[in-house]
């Protein structure tokens, strides 16, 4: 052991024989300059009894400790705690023993039992009852030191701090002093001539500009009561009183007693709108100047007109005072803008038609020696001679005239006794369908849009021959009609307070078949939808499908002779087609509620018709390279413009007039 701590110990055996003789008047003054942490503490102990329990990181820390006055064994133990705070130590009791450990590590250790230990970490649940436990903990933490911490529950409204008791009795005073009772008042005052929505906008506009220009809260708090048309006060006294006066002056009376209004409209139709307004407002009863108001009626009611300026699309209103609050409460809550839907369409269609024929005619004739004549008919097959024949008189054969599909003929054709021919024809016919079409349409909420792209085809309804007014002279005269012939997309969406929509839809997808063999006109396939679904913003949903799966098979033979084995198919025609068809219909809707919305649908769908002009105009017009392709101007950015606010009495929008005037 050094010297010094021979001389320390020496010191603590006599200072600690000294408190035992004489325990209430022992004085110690402590002169430590620049000395280990470690020989202070069992200096401190010595002197006062206590047991000292050292952490591990309580080592190579020399600290001073002085005083120029004797001090007793108890103040001596304050100061000795309070220079422990300042080297960043505390003093946590655990029963018998007083643990010396940093700062950063008391949070995790247990709360002092002794209520005079001043320097060591403390745990206090502070209950906050009038205000927010969450609001005071940031006006606080600064006060608190870098070890000490503080946490707010929300669900119970209570403060958890921990730090040294000196200072914990000092923020329980700080917050005592801020959960105090709100002291203000709310006022309800009633309006005989303005409208309580005009002033409360008014005054609380004037009171944002006050916050704005102190940096605090509002002065005041102001709420309209459309129903009583009363303004609702909330503040400190002497501002309710000034804004008291500030209401008292706008509740004036209109000069020359006018009830007459011109209110412009925004978004809604003023005809319409009118006419509604009439059927629930206009049927005031008159009253005759100074007769007291029937039963029931207000004081001041009377007789309602409202009619449309359609220039302008402004509702011109005449009514008392109270049911011109009524009508424009009702006109605002209208008069707003309605969200748009931009319904995405996907109709997918793939089909696959074939057919196959194969049969064997006959034709025997004998009659210009009695003998027999004969001959076959199965269906399309049997045309076949005839035509065959037809095609190859003359010197120019016709090839109109000769069937579809393959035509074999054998046979023997004499000027005498008996000529026979047979005719093998074969035909296979193969179509195939592959259609996705993507039409979109964008409609107003709650109204009705329709959609169609297509063409119209003529269609033969009927052939007849005319007698013309040359003798022997037919005329041969064709009808038809034309039909549409492509997409027709019809819808009416409805979107509810989320972000879904109930949407009523009638998809309609028609295209021309490409037949698998002659027929007697066009053949149209016909694809409609017409149903009822709910979507949400931007979900993909399936409206229906088919899918068909069709196989006809048909043989016509002579009896007896085509079941003969082998030699039967050359008295029979077998006809087969086998039709599939797969289609779906998909709508995806997407809710636009804003400009900015709207814009970037319209520059996504602009600038993909842009660039495929561009891609275009690389590639020179062959054979005329001094022309250009037509190319769609760059598209400026539009800046967004914010939602205007339902029109305003006090406002641009909205004026008055006296019906003396």
């Amino acid at each position: 052991m050094s010297s010094s701590s021979g001389r320390l110990a020496r010191l603590a055996a006599l200072a600690a024989l000294v408190l035992a003789a004489y325990p209430a008047y022992a004085q110690f003054t402590p002169n430590y300059r620049d000395t280990d942490l470690r020989e202070v503490i069992d200096a401190v102990g010595a002197v006062t009894g206590r047991n000292f329990l050292l952490d591990q990181r309580v080592r190579n820390i020399n600290v001073t400790f002085l005083t120029n006055t004797p001090l007793s064994a108890e103040a001596l133990y304050e100061a000795f705690l309070q220079m422990l705070a300042m080297n960043g130590f505390v003093a946590v009791p655990e029963g018998e023993f007083i643990s010396i450990v940093p700062d950063t590590a008391a949070r995790t250790l247990a709360s002092p039992a002794e209520a005079d230990e001043r320097g060591a970490l403390v745990t206090q649940v502070a209950r906050v009852e009038n205000v927010s436990a969450a609001q005071i903990v940031p006006v606080l933490r600064p006060m608190m030191g870098q070890s000490a911490h503080m946490t707010a529950l929300p669900n119970s409204n209570v403060l958890v701090l921990v730090d040294r008791q000196s200072n914990i009795d000092r923020l329980l005073s700080i917050i005592d002093v801020m959960d105090r009772e709100a002291e203000q008042d709310i006022e309800v005052i009633r309006l005989e001539h303005a409208f309580a929505t005009d002033v409360v906008r008014t005054l609380t506009a004037m009171a944002q500009g006050a916050q704005a220009a102190s940096g605090g809260v509002p002065p005041v708090q102001l709420q309209a009561h459309e129903r009583t048309n009363s303004v609702l006060l909330s503040g400190s006294e002497t501002e309710r009183l000034r804004y008291r006066a500030l209401i008292a002056f706008l509740d004036e009376p209109v000069q020359g007693g006018g009830d007459t209004r011109v209110h412009f409209l925004r978004y809604a139709d003023a005809e319409e709108l009118a006419m509604r307004l009439n059927e629930q407002f206009g049927g005031g009863r008159p009253t005759a100047p100074g007769a007291a108001p029937a039963d029931g009626a207000l004081p001041d009611e009377g007789p309602v007109q409202i009619w449309p300026h359609l220039p302008t699309n402004a509702l011109v209103i005449n009514s008392p005072a109270r049911v011109m609050q009524n009508i424009l409460a009702v006109v605002n809550q209208i008069d707003i803008p309605r969200a748009q839907v931009q319904v995405n369409a996907i109709i997918v269609e793939m089909s696959e038609d074939k057919a196959a024929q194969l049969g064997v005619t006959w034709a025997i004739d004998g009659s210009g020696d009695d003998d027999a004549i004969g001959l076959t008919n199965f269906g399309s097959t049997t045309p076949g001679i005839v035509q065959l024949g037809a095609a190859a008189q003359g010197d120019t054969p016709s090839p109109a005239l000769i069937p579809e599909g393959g035509v074999f003929a054998v046979g023997r054709i004499r000027d005498a006794g008996t000529s026979w021919a047979a005719i093998v024809s074969a035909l296979r016919g193969d179509g195939t369908v592959n259609i996705i079409s993507e039409p979109q349409i964008m409609v107003l909420d709650n109204a009705e849009a329709e959609q169609h792209v297509g063409q119209e085809v003529p269609f033969r309804t009927g052939e007849y021959a005319q007698v013309g007014q040359v003798p022997g002279a037919i005329n041969p005269f064709t009808t038809i009609q034309r039909e549409d012939v492509g997409t027709t997309l019809t819808i009416r969406p409805q979107i509810n307070e989320g972000s879904g929509m109930i949407l009523t839809i009638q998809l309609e997808q028609s295209s021309i078949a490409p037949g698998a063999q002659g027929a007697a006109d066009l053949i149209l396939n016909t694809r409609r939808i017409t149903t009822e679904v709910f979507a949400e913003d931007g979900e993909i949903i399936v409206l229906g499908g088919l899918i068909d799966d069709q196989l006809r098979q048909n043989e016509q033979r002579v009896p007896g002779l085509g079941r003969i084995p082998g030699l039967g198919w050359l008295f029979r025609a077998r006809n087969t087609e086998r039709a599939r068809t797969n289609m779906m219909m998909f709508i995806r809707p997407v809710i636009l509620r804003d400009s900015v919305q709207r814009q970037s649908v319209t520059t996504e769908k602009y600038e993909y018709f842009r660039q495929l002009q561009l891609e275009q105009s690389e590639q020179p017009i062959r054979l005329m390279r001094e022309e250009t392709v037509p190319l769609l101007p760059e598209l400026e950015p539009v800046p967004a413009q914010p939602e205007q606010e339902p029109s305003t009495p006090d406002g641009a929008q909205e004026s008055e007039s006296n019906d003396g005037d």
